[in-house]
């Protein structure tokens, strides 16, 4: 069996859906993963926010507007006036469940229940859709499987015990229908993966049932060697390693969510990228095996902050790196990059949420630097060691530019580089042009 995941602009309208189910009919048994409708996401965010800061009167504008907008979707989706009513009763239990927390105290757990509704709602809708179309599918509710643990990190065993059940639950179908994104934590309230987790989802359920492929449809046909944002004549890669896709999803080439690589690769399960405008394409193949040596891709990711810690007591000390790492554990802030010399560290994090606590623990170890706006580029690939002179050809390709960090050998997958944002462009187009020989 396949596990597919369509995104939020794959299901984004009621045309984008009936395409979803032109692709998804094949006759063979699937498990399909779907995200809100594209923009519902953010509205709750915003709906949460403004809950958050008790401003419930422009909260209420909001909600309904979004649930007027579901109504024109449910009118425009379905034929029938028996589900038409069935849809327009999905759409007034789920935003009945928002305007439940207009009122009263507001918490966390109301939070990510209003979160979970763009997930509840297209699932439901789209399961309708299908069933009048003549379909046999079923709803696969995943608020009964997915979990996260007390870390908020997937509890994959417990994925792995109740998926079955459910699917026997539920009885026979040729098409489950179920919600990316969405999870119970350990406590069993409702929770999520973090934006974009919906690819998790995917990768997850199909690590747990040992599927055939797992497919991650967008609206791209797959990685492109650089971004095309920045740069022209970008070019699709055929095949990745998980290696080489992990790096890339994680460094900021967002048509893949980070985390959805590592339980494929356990399973070693294929993962494949489509583009739900261009079914026919063949994508990019994610498997155990590279294509070839040599740079693959280019990415970037912003939001980049460097820190430095330059101290006298670290010259012929042991114990010093310990001492560092052990404050940003203690505020769990994860480190991207990190260079050393004789007396001094430098490091760089994208979450700067405890940024000043960081900084006043990590005073007492010496004299700390912080640079703001900064990006690391992540050059990708089967490179070190396979391609002699490529560090020469790097810094040639990268000459005039500013590099602040480079971390070369960590990974024979990745050499990376942190610049100023404001170089993020001109850094991309240099590396094309000399490294990645798209400026032919």
């Amino acid at each position: 069996m396949k596990v597919l995941k369509f995104g939020g602009t794959s299901v984004g309208s009621p045309e984008n859906m009936r395409a979803v189910m032109e692709i998804i009919t094949d006759g063979e048994k699937k498990i399909v993963v779907l995200s809100a409708m594209s923009g519902t996401t953010n509205a709750l965010v915003e709906i949460a926010d403004l809950l958050w800061k008790k401003n419930r009167e422009t909260a209420g504008i909001l909600i309904g507007d979004l649930e007027s907008g579901y109504k024109k979707v449910v009118k425009e989706l379905f034929e029938k006036d028996e589900n038409k009513k069935k849809g327009m009763k999905i759409i007034k239990s789920s935003f009945n469940t928002i305007k439940s927390f207009t009122s009263g105290r507001f918490t966390k757990v109301g939070e990510n229940t209003i979160l979970a509704q763009g997930e509840l709602i297209s699932t439901q809708l789209f399961t309708l859709l299908l069933n009048e179309e003549g379909y046999q599918a079923k709803l696969l509710p995943a608020l009964d499987f997915m979990r996260i643990d007390e870390d908020k990190a997937a509890d994959s065993q417990y994925i792995g015990n109740h998926i079955d059940k459910v699917i026997e639950e539920v009885g026979d179908a040729d098409y489950y229908i179920t919600q990316g994104y969405i999870c119970r934590n350990a406590d069993g309230d409702i929770d999520n993966l973090q934006r974009g987790g919906s690819d998790y989802t995917a990768s997850l359920i199909g690590a747990a049932i040992d599927a055939e492929e797992i497919q991650i449809w967008t609206d791209i046909d797959g990685f492109h060697n650089n971004d095309p944002r920045y740069v022209e004549n970008t070019k699709k890669i055929d095949q990745l390693s998980f290696y080489e896709a992990a790096e890339l999803a994680y460094f900021g080439a967002k048509i893949l969510h980070p985390q959805t690589v590592f339980p494929a690769r356990v399973q070693d399960i294929p993962v494949r990228l489509k583009n739900t405008l261009n079914p026919s394409d063949s994508g990019t193949l994610i498997t155990s095996r590279t294509a070839g040596t040599g740079i693959k891709a280019v990415a970037a990711k912003d939001g980049i902050t460097a820190i430095k810690i330059r101290s006298d007591r670290m010259l012929m000390a042991y114990g010093f790196l310990k001492n560092v790492f052990r404050i940003f554990e203690k505020y769990k802030t994860p480190i991207d990059m990190i260079s050393t010399s004789e007396v001094a560290v430098s490091l760089t994090i994208d979450n700067t949420e405890r940024l000043k606590k960081i900084l006043n623990d990590l005073d007492k170890f010496g004299t700390v630097e912080v640079d703001h706006n900064m990006t690391i580029i992540c050059i990708v690939g089967d490179i070190i060691g396979e391609e002699k002179g490529f560090a020469s050809k790097l810094f040639n390709a990268l000459d005039g530019i500013p590099i602040r960090m480079i971390s070369y050998g960590g990974s024979r997958y990745n050499i990376s580089v942190l610049v100023p944002n404001s170089h993020k462009e001109i850094t991309l187009q240099a590396l094309s042009q000399n490294l990645l020989n798209n400026g032919d």
